[in-house]
């Protein structure tokens, strides 16, 4: 059921404390961790303590919860001295999504060229 744990969901593991993660953050909604698969000299997961499938599903189930993501995502920014850095949330397999929880990566600390990908 939307916003409820899910047994093989990977980051509802690492909210519940069955996974172990880098935690750089917490609230009383998401959890910041570390990506294990780095793409730029910061890579830190937001997520929401809630399991929607992406943040398609998060904003229009729970808005305030989907801001509190864009919120956290601004603050581990600052306290990780980020002068640019970049916010994304994939949404489907076609845009790299492979964990069906929604997430926003925060990326900084080398350049970001555009287009992505």
């Amino acid at each position: 059921m939307p916003g409820e744990p899910q047994a093989d969901c990977l980051f509802c593991k690492i909210v519940e404390g069955q996974i172990p993660a880098t935690i750089v953050r917490e609230s009383d909604t998401t959890v910041a961790f570390r990506d294990i698969n780095p793409q730029a000299p910061t890579h830190v997961l937001v997520i929401p303590k809630v399991h929607y499938r992406d943040a398609a599903a998060l904003a229009a189930a729970e808005p305030t919860i989907a801001a509190d993501v864009l919120r956290e995502a601004q603050t581990v920014a600052d306290e990780e001295k980020l002068e640019s850095y970049r916010i994304v949330f994939n949404t489907g397999a076609g845009a790299g999504q492979t964990v069906w929880h929604a997430h926003a990566h925060v990326l900084g600390g080398r350049g970001l060229a555009w287009p992505p990908g």
